[in-house]
């Protein structure tokens, strides 16, 4: 695990000091060994800089750039499956001088070029030079567990795995983006492939972007996409052997994830994904799995003496830290270092302190993050499905028509339920859709667009997301599928894995996500819905499997989200800090907000109205990630 940079300079005026200080700005991605090389093409100036964690051979010969060659390579991530990657080529006639995934995918490219990818099992991010076609391609995993930013204008691409290395450079003009700014307070995060800057995309999973020094070209190729999984036909498996197939794939894809030189540990929250991570690999070895937990000091949020009653019975060697709001104060101090994009989501802060507590223990932490994409564990996949069926078409015109005359805060008795304007404004444009996917779009919004605009100081265009694929899901096997497919491309990738890369590297360690193996993800999505949800049960097929190894008592309880307690310390140790960044002075200074309507949003709230806390907390976060990235440059 690592983190890139680098940059391709028609103009030339880009040089190895600058590298440097994108490479150095991510230092915390790779602690173990630097790399900065910088290389003169007829047409411009390439750079390629690394800075390296040390999974895989630990020795000096893993150093990065590495080259073969016309080739010169950056890469950060893992390929699971190197070792028979590498057993094919030796065949072929290839030798190599180091044990790691690196060099294996080095000469892989120089065997198959862009078909080596077909051959990769992994999570990964990386760049490859050919100084003989003179063309330079960014590539990034099928699912997107590891990140890759780029920023193109004026003749220069800059791109880095983090944009705190982008903004090192320069040349790199920090403009934000309002329409991502928009995007960003309705989901929390900004989605691919925009940013909070403008000129500036995160590379899509499963694609690569070229770009050719001779004519300066650049050419976006998808080369995997999780909608062609789900177009397959569906199986008509027995139940018994579809199961016992997923299993076995899981046994395989965990087990790999296992490869390392360091010491490994699994991420263990009490619910089924990260148990069933746990449970397959303790089952398949003598010594004892380190895993990992967080609780809370208030007790409606805790579910550590469950979580330690799993490991109890798998015989982990199991941690837990029990936190609160001083806790919590620590790390947002740090979140906007940690994010250095706008990014919100409410388990931020308990992720970064699991990765803390499992930094003291190991160097690899696997999750469980993926399942509920795959196997459909949320609730929103139905509540999409009933509301859009719920009643004929007509009807649903005809009830959004006459809910649009109406303003919801002037309904009695109503307008005093929990957030009760914003769910009325969801149903009114469900209604008005009758899609399912569009149905997920707004569910999947805290803020709807007409809030957004009442919070933002300026109108704004709409940006076409993945929540708005329609024709490009025609062929999806299965209406249940749909809804996976775009959750797979939108919340799993901009907001999840985000967030475990994010707050693993912080620490140094690497994250990885053993249920989002491509192989098990093909296999899930030809699956039908009436073996992901069967008799009312949310991830049916993953439940029997977890059941072989943990009892099911005790895994049927209530779940409780994996997320921190915010409404309770907002009103209490952290109110003064919402107060500080959302005075009227402070967001005055952005000039993106109006302030008047932020501030009686914050007054609601204070003063105990019914209003959803995450709503601030998108705002708040906002501000944190101006006032260090922004104001204080």
């Amino acid at each position: 695990m690592c983190g890139i940079a680098g940059f391709i300079d028609f103009s030339k005026k880009s040089d190895e000091g600058i590298l440097r200080r994108m490479t150095d700005a991510m230092l915390h991605r790779g602690p173990d060994d630097g790399g900065y090389e910088v290389y003169d093409d007829p047409s411009a100036t390439v750079g390629l800089g690394q800075r390296r964690l040390s999974i895989q051979d630990l020795s000096a010969s893993g150093h990065q750039p590495m080259h073969f060659k016309q080739y010169s390579i950056i890469f950060n991530g893992e390929v699971y499956n190197f070792k028979s990657i590498r057993a094919d080529l030796e065949k072929m006639g290839y030798t190599f001088s180091s044990g790691s995934d690196t060099e294996v995918l080095l000469k892989g490219y120089d065997a198959w070029k862009d078909a080596v990818l077909d051959r990769c099992i992994g999570m990964f991010a990386f760049v490859i030079y050919d100084r003989t076609r003179r063309e330079v391609t960014l590539f990034r995993d099928r699912a997107g567990v590891k990140p890759l930013f780029y920023y193109w204008k004026d003749g220069r691409l800059i791109f880095g795995s983090e944009l705190k290395a982008l903004t090192e450079h320069p040349e790199f003009v920090k403009d934000i983006d309002q329409r991502s700014l928009a995007l960003y307070l309705q989901y929390s995060y900004v989605p691919t492939p925009y940013t909070i800057y403008k000129n500036t995309h995160k590379l899509k999973p499963g694609h690569l972007l070229r770009l050719r020094l001779g004519n300066g070209l650049l050419e976006h190729v998808a080369y995997w996409s999780v909608l062609d999984a789900y177009k397959r036909p569906l199986t008509d498996l027995p139940e018994k052997e579809l199961i016992d197939r997923t299993e076995a794939l899981m046994k395989d894809a965990y087990g790999l994830r296992m490869v390392a030189d360091v010491p490994v540990g699994v991420f263990l929250s009490g619910g089924y994904d990260s148990a069933s991570v746990a449970a397959i690999l303790q089952a398949g070895t003598a010594s004892r799995l380190k895993t990992f937990t967080i609780g809370y000091k208030e007790q409606q949020w805790d579910e550590s003496a469950e979580t330690r009653r799993i490991a109890r019975h798998l015989g982990t060697d199991h941690h837990e830290w029990i936190v609160g709001a001083e806790d919590a104060r620590d790390v947002m101090e740090h979140l906007p270092e940690i994010y250095d994009e706008p990014f919100a989501d409410n388990s931020t802060v308990p992720t970064t302190l699991v990765s803390r507590l499992a930094s003291k223990h190991v160097k690899v932490a696997l999750g469980g993050d993926g399942g509920d994409e795959i196997f459909s564990g949320y609730h929103k996949f139905g509540q999409a499905l009933k509301y859009t069926g719920i009643m004929p078409r007509p009807v649903q015109k005809a009830l959004s028509f006459g809910m649009g005359l109406i303003e919801p805060d002037y309904i009695p008795y109503f307008n005093r339920k929990y957030n009760f304007s914003s769910r009325y404004e969801k149903m009114r444009q469900i209604w008005q859709s009758g899609n399912p996917q569009q149905a997920l779009k707004y569910i999947s919004q805290y803020l709807t667009e007409k809030e957004t605009d009442h919070y933002m100081s300026q109108s704004w265009q709409r940006y076409k997301t993945d929540f708005d694929l329609n024709g490009e899901l025609k062929d999806v096997n299965d209406p249940l599928n749909r809804l996976l497919a775009i959750d797979y491309r939108t919340f799993l990738v901009d907001n999840n894995l985000v967030k475990v890369d994010r707050a693993t590297m912080s620490v140094s360690i690497e994250g990885r996500e053993p249920m989002l193996d491509h192989r098990l993800v093909e296999h899930l999505a030809t699956i039908p819905s009436s073996l992901k949800v069967k008799n009312g049960v949310n991830k049916y097929i993953l439940k029997q499997i977890v059941h072989r190894y943990i009892p099911q008592h005790l895994m049927d309880r209530p779940k409780k989200p994996f997320i921190a307690p915010l409404q309770v310390w907002f009103r209490d140790e952290l109110r003064e800090r919402m107060q500080y960044y959302l005075a009227p002075e402070r967001l005055a200074r952005t000039g993106l907000f109006d302030a008047a309507n932020v501030q009686g949003l914050l007054r609601r709230y204070l003063d105990g109205g019914k209003v959803s806390h995450q709503k601030l907390w998108n705002i708040l976060v906002f501000q944190l990630w101006y006032d260090r990235w922004i104001e204080k440059l």
